[in-house]
Order: structure tokens, then C-alpha cells, then sequence
């Protein structure tokens, strides 16, 4: 069947979450509530969202809003109606009960909820009306989780159910997974159950939270919120109604009941109004020493806080073999917490789903791990696993794999999608290099590069890849959440603190060469970006020959916030890109100065369709909903350019001296507004000598290697700068930039 029309009625945190994906999309919807002017104000809160919810504020227009007494009506002419309301199911079936009444034959009913079974919520349906009925439980916030659980009944017609699946796979952009109707269906039982063991056995080992977190995070391939951060984050509070909801539902011999036992720490922090970030801390808190604010964090013995100090493991990288090895506690408690996991999921098949890898992805999608349990299996080896595990009688998976003992258990992954993605392939892919920094794929006849470390921030090992790989076309991209958010400014000030400067600039020259290789090589470069792509991330992607980029990207040249400028070729391509507009050609200084005001404001785009104003992307770059996709996408453009040939060098020319000047008069304004203090002054000044062209006048031509060296001598420049290091060091340590 085909969707045309969408009817949401909820217009709470979820329900407007989902009416903005599917504006996103391009589908009309309804969002209906009590009254119109509660539907008004989620489309306002829709629209003003921080992250945003759209994609682009003019999606917005494909929304229409109404209440469910005048409104009704609107159910009847929709394809798919979406019920997301109170976890109430009283409420719930008063709204089936009018829903069925009004809507057309054939249209698909679901309910968001996250924990009342459907056998429960579909009771009073009839047997025929059950066969249009599901659950799709999209997680929060809906535009960024990838996951979807779509949750069957015995009665279900399946084609329906798939035809649903596919269209909130392509069009949503949604990694769906089919399930059965389980308590926590799939990412919640598994997820919340793994944040469970992690809390209890920090208790149980005395473990302090930043220990716990600094374990139970990036070594586990686990985001850096750790446990107690994520607790926070949710909500303390809510996580006990959650582990309620558990508590009631599971039958008294599931292992989970043992974990959601109350806790007397985190209940007097609920009745103390400590729910996390919401209330007045959680875990952590802010607190006001010397008029300073102080990060603090609870002592899980007594319940006093003190000054959090961030405890460091001696490696953020996810190796879990040599994490769970370790010889001290902290080996312990990783083996105590990943052993436990794999031990609960497993036990769990086939009773939540037949296809265990869906539990694998599930915890990717909707949790964010890098590995979900049976692939931390995988990489821990089946041998290894049983000559450390204790018992696990009643656990058919593990019981049958004990005797089989086969390493190869694991099969395919990525199930749940017919789309060729990078996961699938990479099984299959031969494995031409790999360093601390990337790693290379050949696939048929192309070559595949995916950058591997923290937020996949670039370094000389990266450009290594990059180079490597260009003697076969070239797609890049990969699995993280991130395609690169940049030069790793660790690397560079480990060369500053030396008062090695001359590896700092070895370095950017390399970065340069490299981006110029991939803009000419032979064979076409194609860069499938999502998430970050800021600063030297950003400018791989722009020296790419072709761009297939997930509508979920964060893109832009944000350098002068840490007191630098673009050197990897950031300047040049946005000059060039901008001076090919109609006003460049009648104005030499319009491209400049557009330009100027992008770089120097750091300027960043929150998607694909909103980075194409400002030239981060052009028209031609794919911008596509479902990130399963990009791979395929890229080797459609690879098929189609078998005759490529490499584009021809750009040529500048710039007004130089009375370019600079006007650029000078911009910053001494928001100089003496004190928009910028005296270093910002700074920076501004050597953007804007690069990008005026330096000793330059406008009947010169400056080449690209002209721009490059401007841009790497303001570069050298700016990082012997002590207030630009004061910056670096103040964004490393605090996450937040220093204005100085």
C-alpha cells in the first residue's frame, strides 16, 4: 500500500516527533490533540526545536493541525493513523474505538507506546480490525534515533506490516526491526536491562560513577555518558517508572527483576528532586564553589558529593578482549557487566525474536553501542567466552553454541534491511590495510575507506588511508556516528606542547596534498557523510569529487572557535564555490566577503538541505533520508562514471589590499560592539588575508596551491599563537569554547 497521508494524534514530545520526521519526508500529516491551540503549540515547538526536529524550518508547511472533536473527520482520509497518546490504556481505547469508526478500510492503525503489550491495547478490537493494527515504537528524539520497532500481532496481515516496514525504512529513513510482543519488545529489554547491570555491579564492586563510566562507555563501544551519565540524561525518575513497568510485566524468574530491585540511593534522590539534568542533578550535579561552577559527583557508598574528577582508563578505544582481561577490578567489573548481558540476551532467543543479530542491531540503533551482544560474543570468541563464563543451564542459545563451540555462529549481519549497507558488505570485503586511524575494504572494484577513532577526528594515519586508496574509485564512509568531526587537536597540541612546530606543519601540508590527490585523482572519490562533518572532515568531503550525504549531517568550517583558520583546503573550495554565482560575477568581492561572513561566524548547517544555502553542499550532492542507503547510492554514482575524468584546477582572482581593508572595517564593528575580543580580532584579520588573496591585485591569477599556501601560512601563524593554544586547550578540557 502507499502512504499519502499521515493522521498523528498525541501532540506530546513523541507524537510531534514523529509528525516532524514525516514532514521531513514530505508526507502530509495531521496532528491532532484535545484542542487546537495544544496542536498549535507543538507545530510552534516543532519549528523553534533545538536540536532541530526538521530538516529545513519549510517543512514545516507540511504540517496541519486540529483537535479531535472538529478534526476527526481527517482520520478518514488517511493512509496511516498513529495513536500517541498518555500511556493510558483507557484512553487508548477511546481513541481505537473512535479511530476504527472513522477511518477508511485498509488504513494502518498503530500506537507509539514503549511498554503496554499490544495484546493489551488491541483487546477490544475486532479480529478483523487486529489485522490493521501494530505498534511502531519510534525512540527519542525521532529525527536522530535511527531505531524502530514495529511490534505484530498473531492477526497481523504481514503484507501490510512489510509494506509499513519499507516505507518507514525508505522514506522515514528509519532502521526498522519487526518484533514480537515481549515487554520492552527489543533496544528497551536489552538496553535498559545492560544500564541495570552496569549500576548494580558499580554498587555491588564499590566502584565510583566516574569509574563505572569511564568502563561502561567508549572502551565497551558504549557512547561517553557511561551509566550514571545516562541516567541523568533520561531522568532518574523515569527510569524507576520504566523499571516499574518491568517489574510488573516480567515473570518473577526473569533474570531482569534481580537488577530493577529499588536502589535506597536513587530512591532519596528522587524524593529529594535529584531526577538528573532535569532537576537539580542526578548523579552529577552542578555546583557554585568561589562563585565558579563545578562539576560534582555522588559517592555511591555514603550519598555525598564532591569534586568529580574524570577518571582515566588508559584508552577510550573499544577493545573489549583486552578490557575484559585486564588484571584489576576494572577488568572485573567489565567481565561482570558484558558476561551478564550476553548471558540475558541470549536467553531471550527465540522467545523476543528468532533473529539474534536483530538484538545486535536494535542496541546499535536505538542506544548507540558500536557492538551489540552477540557480536561482543563474536569478538571475545567462542572458545574464550566458555572457558570464562560460570552457569547458564536453561539457556538453549548458549547451551547448543557450548557443544558446537562454532566461531563462525554469527552469520550475516544486518538482517533486518534488504539495502546493501557497509555492514553487510564488510564481511565479505577483503581487507587491504588498516592503522590506528582507518582501515581500507576493496568490494568488487572499488575501494572502501573508514575512518576508526574517537569521532573519527583526523590525523596523519587518516590521510595515510586516504591516499592509499585512491589507485581504485573510492567511497568514504562508515558505520560511526560520526563521518569526521575534524583534525584531532590532541595530535596538534601534542606537537605544540613540544614547541614542535615543524611536525605541526608537516602535517598540514600532508592534509593539503592529500585533499588535492583526492579532488584529481583518475578514479572518481565519493565521500557518504552523516553526523558530524565539521572543519577538516568538512573539507574531505568538499575535495570529493561526488557527495551522498544522510539528511542527519552537522556541516561546516568551525575552526576560528579554537582560534585557527581552514587549511585543508577550506577556504579555497568555499571561495571557489561561491565565486561561480551570478553576483560574483558582476561583484569580485561578493564571493570573498560571503565567504568571510560564513568561516568567521563558524557557521554550521543541521542537515543536508540546510547546508546547500551556504554552499557546504551543492545541488547535485545526493541528500537522502535513510543512511542504510548512502553505500548503495554511491556505488549507483560509481556505475555511472566509469568514463570519469578528473575536473580542471580552479583559478582565483581576488582584489587583495582593498578587499582586506573592507574585511578590517567588518571586524573593527564587532570589535568595538565587543561581538569579539582582542584574539578574535586576530583570527579575523588572517582569514581575511587568505581570503582577499593576500599580496594580491584583482588582475593577477592566483592557483590553487596559492590558496593552500595562504591558508598554511595563517595557520602557523595562529597555532604559535599562545591565546589560540589557551583556546585549543580550554575546548579539549571543557568541551566549550573560550572567548579570549
Amino acid at each position: 500500500m502507499e502512504i499519502k497521508k499521515v493522521v498523528v494524534i498525541g501532540s506530546g514530545t513523541m507524537g510531534s516527533g514523529i509528525a516532524a520526521q514525516l514532514c521531513n519526508a514530505n508526507i502530509p500529516v495531521v496532528l491532532l490533540d484535545l484542542t487546537t491551540d495544544i496542536s498549535e503549540k507543538a507545530r510552534e515547538r516543532i519549528l523553534k526545536s533545538r536540536p532541530p526536529l526538521l530538516i529545513d524550518k519549510s517543512k514545516i508547511n507540511n504540517i496541519s493541525i486540529g483537535n479531535i472533536n472538529e478534526d476527526f473527520k481527517e482520520v478518514g482520509e488517511a493512509d496511516w493513523i498513529v495513536e500517541a497518546v498518555v500511556e493510558r490504556i483507557d484512553i487508548k481505547h477511546n481513541i481505537y474505538e473512535k479511530i476504527f469508526k472513522e477511518r477508511k478500510s485498509g488504513s494502518i492503525v498503530s500506537s507509539n507506546t514503549s511498554s503496554i503489550p499490544i495484546k493489551v491495547l488491541s483487546e477490544k478490537l475486532s479480529e478483523e480490525e487486529k489485522k490493521d493494527f501494530c505498534i511502531t515504537h519510534f525512540f527519542n528524539p525521532v529525527r536522530y534515533m535511527d531505531l524502530l520497532e514495529i511490534v505484530k500481532n498473531e492477526n497481523n496481515d504481514l503484507n501490510k506490516i512489510n509494506s509499513l516496514k519499507k516505507f518507514c525504512e525508505k522514506d522515514l529513513g528509519k532502521g526498522t526491526l519487526i518484533c514480537n510482543d515481549t515487554p520492552g519488545f527489543l533496544g528497551n529489554r536489552i538496553g535498559v536491562y545492560a544500564m541495570q547491570v552496569a549500576m548494580t555491579e558499580a554498587f555491588k564492586m564499590k566502584l565510583t560513577i566516574e569509574e563505572a563510566d569511564a568502563v561502561f562507555g567508549r572502551p565497551m563501544g558504549i557512547p561517553k555518558t557511561g551509566v550514571f551519565g545516562l541516567y541523568d540524561l533520561i531522568g532518574i525518575d523515569l527510569m524507576a517508572d520504566v523499571l516499574k513497568s518491568f517489574i510488573k510485566e516480567l515473570p518473577e524468574n526473569d533474570e531482569f527483576q534481580q537488577v530493577a530491585k529499588e536502589i535506597p540511593l536513587v530512591k532519596k534522590l528522587i524524593e529529594t528532586g535529584y531526577t538528573g539534568r532535569k532537576g537539580k542533578g542526578g548523579f552529577y550535579r552542578m555546583n557554585k564553589i568561589d562563585n565558579k561552577k563545578v562539576l560534582e559527583g555522588i559517592n555511591l557508598e555514603n550519598g555525598d558529593y564532591s569534586i568529580s574528577k574524570k577518571f582515566n582508563l588508559g584508552s577510550e578505544k573499544m577493545d573489549i578482549v583486552n578490557l575484559i582481561n585486564r588484571k584489576d577490578k576494572y577488568g572485573e567489573y567489565a567481565w561482570s557487566v558484558i558476561s551478564k548481558i550476553i548471558k540475558y540476551a541470549s536467553s531471550l532467543v527465540p522467545g523476543i525474536t528468532d533473529k539474534f543479530n536483530d538484538i545486535d542491531e536494535a542496541m546499535r540503533l536505538g542506544f548507540n553501542w558500536t557492538k551489540g551482544p552477540f557480536e561482543i560474543l563474536k569478538e571475545i570468541g567462542v572458545k574464550n567466552f566458555f572457558e570464562k563464563i560460570d552457569a547458564f543451564e536453561n539457556n538453549k542459545f548458549l547451551e547448543d553454541l557450548s557443544k558446537t563451540k562454532d566461531e563462525n555462529f554469527y552469520g550475516e549481519r544486518q538482517l533486518y534491511t534488504e539495502l546493501e549497507t557497509l555492514g553487510k558488505i564488510k564481511p565479505k570485503a577483503i581487507k587491504l590495510d588498516k592503522n590506528n586511524s582507518a582501515e581500507i575494504y576493496r568490494f568488487n572494484d572499488f575501494n572502501i575507506v573508514e575512518f576508526t577513532t574517537k569521532a573519527n577526528a583526523l590525523d596523519y594515519d587518516s590521510m595515510d588511508s586516504l591516499k592509499n586508496a585512491t589507485d581504485k574509485p573510492l567511497i568514504i564512509i562508515n558505520e560511526a556516528m560520526q563521518f569526521s568531526a575534524g583534525v584531532n587537536l590532541s595530535y596538534t597540541m601534542d606537537f605544540a606542547n613540544k614547541g614542535d612546530l615543524r611536525s605541526i606543519e608537516k602535517f598540514v601540508r600532508y592534509f593539503q596534498e592529500t585533499c588535492k590527490h583526492l579532488k584529481y585523482s583518475k578514479h572518481p572519490v565519493i565521500s557518504a557523510p552523516s553526523g558530524l562533518a565539521l572543519g577538516g572532515g568538512f573539507e574531505v568531503l568538499c575535495q570529493s569529487n561526488f557527495v551522498v550525504s544522510h539528511t542527519n549531517i552537522v556541516v561546516g568550517l568551525v575552526e576560528t572557535i579554537v582560534g585557527l583558520i581552514p587549511a585543508g583546503g577550506g577556504c579555497k573550495e568555499m571561495l571557489w564555490r561561491w565565486s561561480q554565482t551570478e553576483e560574483a560575477k558582476n561583484d569580485p568581492d561578493y564571493a570573498p566577503l560571503k565567504v568571510f561572513d560564513i568561516i568567521g561566524y563558524a557557521k554550521t548547517a543541521t542537515s543536508a538541505i540546510e547546508a546547500e544555502p551556504l554552499k557546504y553542499l551543492k545541488p547535485e550532492d545526493k541528500k537522502i533520508m535513510s543512511r542504510n542507503s548512502l553505500l548503495s547510492i554511491s556505488k549507483e554514482i560509481l556505475e555511472n562514471n566509469q568514463e570519469f575524468t578528473a575536473p580542471k584546477e580552479c583559478k582565483f582572482k581576488l582584489s587583495g589590499k582593498p578587499l582586506k581593508e573592507k574585511m578590517i572595517k567588518l571586524l573593527e564593528k564587532l570589535y568595538n560592539d565587543k561581538v569579539i575580543l582582542d584574539h578574535g580580532m586576530e583570527v579575523g584579520k588572517k582569514l581575511a588575508n587568505v581570503l582577499s588573496g593576500g599580496e594580491t591585485s584583482i588582475d593577477k591569477e592566483l592557483s590553487e596551491d596559492d590558496l593552500y599556501k595562504l591558508e598554511l601560512d595563517a595557520f602557523m601563524n595562529l597555532i604559535e599563537s599562545q591565546k589560540t593554544q589557551e583556546r585549543i586547550k580550554h575546548t579539549l578540557a571543557t568541551g566549550k569554547p573560550l572567548v579570549n
